[in-house]
């Protein structure tokens, strides 16, 4: 039995490994794009019923994770300052050397607003490059503006 959500990834990520288990081909059997099929089963999304019984199929996790895999998450989860991971640590350091340009560069365009990260879409792609493979990201949110009241 699972007594949380951390329970659950940690089943998920164990059996995803334990099966040679692609997050592409999760993705395909969830019927989601796999960037935002990789956020829910690190725990970062709440799976539709049909969706997490597909999910709970393909890596044999138990039934009682269904409840918990549907349950809206906490979002933002990492925890302490800085991450250490190298490779997060690089969007934190894309974010604090270019957020304020971003930012000024939005409101420019766009006027008083935001970026919304809940209406949004990323997709994550390799770029042949003959001085080594690049890394594709691709954003798009919604933009909101602040209205007066």
């Amino acid at each position: 039995m699972y007594a949380s959500r951390a329970d659950v990834t940690r089943a998920l990520v164990t059996a995803r490994v334990e099966k040679d288990v692609s997050w592409a081909k999760i993705a395909a059997v969830v019927g989601r794009s796999k960037e935002w099929t990789t956020a829910a089963c690190l725990g970062q999304m709440a799976f539709e019923p049909h969706e997490a019984q597909a999910l709970i199929a393909l890596l044999g996790l138990q039934a009682g994770a269904q409840p918990w895999l549907c349950s809206i998450p906490s979002k933002g989860t990492l925890e302490g300052g800085a991450p250490s991971d190298p490779l997060i640590y690089r969007w934190y350091e894309i974010v604090s050397v270019y957020g304020p340009a971003i930012k000024e560069l939005i409101h420019e365009e766009f006027g008083d607003g935001i970026m919304s990260a809940i209406d949004f879409r990323m997709h994550i792609e390799r770029e042949p490059d003959p001085a080594g493979d690049r890394v594709n990201v691709r954003i798009s949110g919604k933009f909101l503006p602040y209205k007066p009241f």
